[in-house]
């Protein structure tokens, strides 16, 4: 009875859970709540676990709850109920863009929305560095230690594609602003 129910409840936040992870937790937590199957003080500790570990928060999540109720059976179907919604999407979608992409209308809306697409992007990340170095609100005091660190990386990222033909990978840039943020605000 515990598998049916662990099936139809993650099925349920697997075919209603748009807008990404983040937006699928009250889904979650409605249901997981009302099927008893956890407390909610202990929804908050898997949260936090499904976060800090490598994967979707919703399958990791859907995993805890379907271990935690019923082993590794659970996990399995909690999982597997989870993600079907996403992949039988995934495959119509496949199946109906084969015949779009030969469209040339279609080709131009997607060309449309490439452009759109970067344009969202860099508002938004022009929107993120405008919001950590001045805040939020109406005063908008400076922050100088955030505007710094932001001039050095952009300095850094920048330089490095002028000096190396590539310029410096993601992942270094990641380890020096993890860095410079420990140095910064752990000893200053």
């Amino acid at each position: 009875m515990i598998l049916f129910e662990l099936f139809f409840g993650m099925l349920k936040v697997g075919c209603f859970s748009f807008g990404g992870a983040y937006a699928a937790i009250p889904l979650m937590q409605e249901v997981v709540l009302s099927y008893g199957w956890i407390s909610e003080e202990m929804l908050t500790y898997m949260i936090a676990v499904s976060e800090s570990t490598p994967g979707p928060i919703m399958v990791n999540l859907a995993t805890y709850v379907g271990n935690d109720q019923a082993g590794i059976a659970g996990a399995a179907i909690a999982t597997f109920a989870v993600v079907l919604p996403a992949f039988l999407i995934i495959l119509l979608v496949m199946v109906l863009l084969k015949s779009l992409l030969k469209n040339p209308y279609f080709q131009a809306v997607l060309g449309g929305l490439k452009h759109c697409i970067i344009g969202v992007i860099l508002a938004t990340g022009a929107f993120m560095i405008f919001q950590d170095c001045f805040g939020t609100g109406l005063s908008l005091e400076p922050d100088w230690i955030v505007i710094i660190m932001t001039a050095v990386l952009a300095t850094v990222y920048f330089g490095s594609r002028k000096v190396m033909k590539r310029g410096i990978s993601p992942i270094a840039l990641i380890g020096i602003s993890a860095a410079a943020g420990v140095i910064v605000y752990g000893i200053f």
